[in-house]
């Protein structure tokens, strides 16, 4: 190194992971409408050319966070569900403590809360969160409500309709966490939500529950 030359040097293009993270936190932090390129490329620390290198719009850009640093994390828990030979209760307490975790210790709910607010202006916000995020989880676990129903374990109904009720509170503890919590409103325990839920939505789905009355 000669004398006077710097100790650290910044290469001149990021990996695209790194511009995908870059990409959440700005996502989460100021919406879509308001996310600029530019400020994407600044956090990643590269210039807006290089970005164009790997997405050439804003919309491309959405559509790999959800599918490279959202969506793996649900699809696992998604598959898990689907193939587990669990008892379906057991089953479902799993699932949502993982997601819980998900959710807390990541930016899911910040771009979900973006995705529910700013879709009737970018349909595409819409269409990727359910091809990549909701439907994977709906068909996971309506999965293994129809393998769960086949075994006598749970009650007869409409699979889609069941995982709609389970998943109603998760929304809402979402919505919670990301609209009321800034503005200084109590925090829900997410974890402690989807864990009662968990007991009182099984109580009403499983024939033989478990210890559950």
């Amino acid at each position: 190194m000669q004398p006077g030359q710097p100790k650290w040097r910044r290469r001149s293009e990021a990996r695209p992971g790194e511009i995908l993270e870059a990409a959440l936190m700005v996502f989460s932090e100021k919406g879509f409408a308001a996310a600029r390129l530019d400020d994407i490329a600044a956090r990643a620390g590269i210039s807006k050319g290089a970005l164009y290198l790997y997405f050439e719009t804003k919309q491309d850009l959405f559509r790999a966070v959800v599918r490279e640093t959202i969506a793996p994390n649900l699809a696992t828990v998604a598959g898990f569900v689907a193939q587990s030979p669990l008892p379906f209760g057991d089953l479902i307490r799993l699932a949502f403590a993982r997601v819980a975790e998900v959710i807390t210790e990541g930016r899911l709910g910040a771009v979900a809360k973006m995705v529910i607010g700013e879709s009737r202006n970018f349909p595409e916000l819409a269409k990727v969160w359910h091809e990549d995020v909701v439907s994977v989880m709906l068909g996971g676990i309506s999965a293994a409500v129809v393998a769960a129903q086949a075994r006598g374990e749970v009650r007869p109904g409409d699979p889609q309709l069941y995982v709609f009720s389970l998943a109603g509170p998760l929304l809402l503890g979402v919505l919670w966490r990301e609209v009321f919590v800034p503005v200084g409103v109590k925090p829900i325990d997410l974890k402690a939500l989807l864990a009662q839920h968990a007991e009182v939505a099984l109580s009403g789905m499983l024939v033989a529950a478990e210890g559950v009355a």
